[in-house]
């Protein structure tokens, strides 16, 4: 993708943001595009749903593929006004997001509480040396057949 091109859409998700501050809302925006065209846009929702998925990058998600009419965007690319938090990022990972482009860093949004780096590094730790407690319990029914054989079949 071009420089220019990428710049245009940068511009688009950080123009969405400073909308949704102006509002109220969280500053951050997003722009899914697909052959240079925008396919869907997302800003933070969090604060007006109370709903702590309600990211920028989730919801234009959500409209990309409600337009699309697939859960598969493959090719498509991503444009945020700040960096992805981890949950984004594994969601553009599963609909196959093919790059993500970002004009604000955790760095810069450290100062103003918006950094989600030690999300990061605490999700590159092993799951026993994380702050949340995560545990595999290998729960099954006697008389089903295994959960995902059940799907498979």
């Amino acid at each position: 993708m071009k420089v220019e091109d990428v710049t245009f859409f940068l511009k688009q998700a950080i123009e969405l943001a400073y909308e949704n501050a102006q509002k109220g809302g969280r500053p951050f925006g997003a722009v899914l595009v697909n052959n240079n065209k925008i396919i869907a846009t997302g800003v933070n929702q969090i604060l007006i749903t109370n709903d702590p998925t309600a990211h920028a990058e989730l919801l234009a998600i959500r409209a990309a593929s409600q337009n699309l009419n697939t859960a598969n965007l493959n090719g498509c690319s991503v444009f945020a006004s700040g960096q992805p938090c981890p949950m984004c990022m594994a969601a553009m990972r599963m609909a196959g997001i093919e790059s993500v482009y970002y004009a604000h860093s955790n760095a810069d949004a450290e100062q103003y509480g918006l950094s989600t780096q030690v999300i990061y590094e605490d999700l590159a730790k092993p799951f026993e040396e994380q702050s949340m407690n995560i545990e595999y319990v290998p729960v099954r029914f006697e008389d089903k057949p295994h959960l995902y054989a059940y799907w498979k079949s």
